[in-house]
């Protein structure tokens, strides 16, 4: 982490003698671009004479747990394998049950939705080993500052492989590219403690005794038993909130939001966040935004609002399903693609979805599917995607042709106002012209609209104890993460994926 002429800077700025034996470690590092000069803020520790203290203090666990009590949980994505290395740690055996494959053969099925359009419903973007971070990007910055202990996270992720920066970055992000090789050593770590993990193992129903969960039946009809089972599945996982929902388990109808991709090529985004008139040179990174605008449909105020932005990414299909079209947005570890996208996005109001009040608590649910069922129709049934240069959908018109695109499947040009329902369509031609104001040059004809993005976060939430983090009516059930409706993003899902590790044998393990 100590960069030679970064080091030769600090000492001539603390005037040290560079006879001296010191040691200069960054702390934090950030990128200031809001006045006219851009400045890199760095805060740094430096050790003179004296031995460095521990940068790290995670060490990986030496526990066996191999013939312990075993806790079963369902999903491997960032919450599942946190709550399964906690539960490690805390003496007890994880049974980390996932649906799709691990992070090598994953890669089989998601060069086929890609190339020829077949979609796998168990071994997508969303399913697989690592959940559905592990090929979407890899951001680890949250704002979930009060639950848990993100230093401990980000160590976490360091000691498996992830690099040091990480722990000093203001936005630490990892990348597609390395994530799955980090995947795969915590996978190392929980086989090597005597845990378990079996993929292609898809759960279809519970086994309760009395309101109270016993363990799981999977599709092949095997049974695991445990002292208690962590829901980890994710926001996609749509048959175990039809299974809930089926065996009378209470869940709930949750807010989220929906919208499109945008892509812009990433020489415009830096130009309008850095000022610069050319390239933005070595020194800085691919630039992101963040934008927030409030628009009314109907009387209605709606909240329209950038998500998950990419600089230097690509735009993949999403889809969990055959017949659905779905778009999300990653970026390699150099973030050094020609494109930058971001999801744009405005908030599913409750009104929206009195459509599908027949579905109870899955009637946003329902509203994302019959979306994402009609724009794959309109596209072809394939995984090509709806496209619109973002200035004519704000005027109203057809594109005659479309941009080179980041996204493989291909794009068809459609306007986006018959892909979307009019609540989202409206405040989002609203919300994009208020976005050209806050950054200049932003609805640019090079920018156009990719759709759709409908996997923004869970459309359900399954409630639970806000101490003990379990199930109101069935006990030793913890619903955990972002298919809870409890985090949004690999970080605050891997801390409540501890959290409710640490809830569970705090309740429920050895006496």
């Amino acid at each position: 982490m100590e960069d030679k002429s970064f080091k030769e800077f600090v000492l001539s700025d603390l005037r040290i003698s560079g006879r001296e034996d010191v040691t200069v470690r960054k702390t934090r590092q950030s990128i200031d671009a809001r006045g006219q000069q851009i400045k890199v803020n760095v805060q740094v520790d430096v050790f003179v004479n004296e031995a460095p203290d521990n940068f790290i203090d995670y060490k990986l666990p030496t526990t066996d747990v191999s013939h312990q009590p075993a806790v079963i949980i369902v999903g491997s994505g960032p919450a599942g394998t946190f709550a399964a290395l906690r539960l490690i740690e805390l003496g007890i055996k994880p049974i980390l049950l996932e649906r799709g494959k691990d992070v090598r053969a994953r890669r089989r099925d998601l060069a086929a939705i890609n190339k020829q359009h077949i979609v796998n419903p168990d071994s997508n973007y969303c399913f697989g080993e690592g959940g559905a971070g592990t090929y979407s990007d890899g951001k680890l910055y949250t704002r979930s500052n009060k639950r848990g202990n993100i230093r401990r996270i980000l160590e976490i992720f360091v000691a498996h492989g992830a690099s040091e920066d990480i722990l000093v970055e203001a936005h630490p992000h990892i990348g597609t590219n390395k994530l799955p090789k980090i995947v795969a050593e915590m996978r190392s770590t929980i086989l090597r403690a005597g845990g378990e993990i079996h993929f292609d193992c898809r759960v279809t129903d519970l086994l309760l005794k009395k309101q109270e969960i016993k363990g799981v039946t999977t599709a092949s009809g095997q049974e695991f038993a445990g002292e208690g089972v962590i829901l980890a599945t994710g926001h996609s996982a749509r048959d175990i909130f039809e299974l809930l929902h089926r065996r009378d388990i209470l869940i709930e109808e949750k807010p989220f939001a929906m919208g499109v991709r945008i892509e812009h090529p990433q020489r415009v985004i830096d130009r309008i966040q850095y000022r610069c008139r050319s390239d933005r040179g070595p020194y800085l990174p691919a630039a992101s935004y963040n934008l927030v605008a409030q628009t009314y449909f109907e009387g209605v105020q709606r909240g329209v609002f950038s998500f998950c932005m990419c600089p230097g990414g690509f735009i993949v299909p999403a889809a969990t399903a055959p017949g659905e079209l779905v778009v999300n947005g990653m970026s390699p570890s150099r973030r050094d693609s020609r494109f930058a996208n971001s999801g744009i996005v405005v908030a599913v109001q409750p009104e929206d979805t009195k459509k599908y009040a027949s579905y109870g608590p899955l009637a946003g649910l329902q509203l994302q599917r019959v979306v994402e069922q009609a724009a794959c129709r309109l596209a072809g049934n394939g995984q090509a995607a709806p496209g619109q240069l973002v200035s004519d959908f704000v005027a109203g018109k057809l594109s005659g042709e479309l941009r080179e695109t980041s996204y493989q499947p291909g794009l068809v040009s459609m306007d986006m106002r018959e892909v979307l329902p009019s609540h989202i369509a409206d405040p989002l031609r609203d919300g994009l012209r208020q976005f050209g104001q806050k950054m200049r040059g932003y609805l640019t004809h090079e920018a156009q609209l990719i759709g759709i993005e409908s996997r923004t976060s869970s459309p359900v939430r399954i409630p639970r104890d806000s101490k003990s983090c379990e199930h109101p009516t069935v006990k030793r059930l913890f619903p955990c993460g972002e298919g809870a409706g409890y985090a949004g993003g690999i970080m605050s899902a891997a801390m409540d994926g501890e959290r409710c590790a640490e809830q569970l044998v705090l309740h429920y393990g050895r006496k």
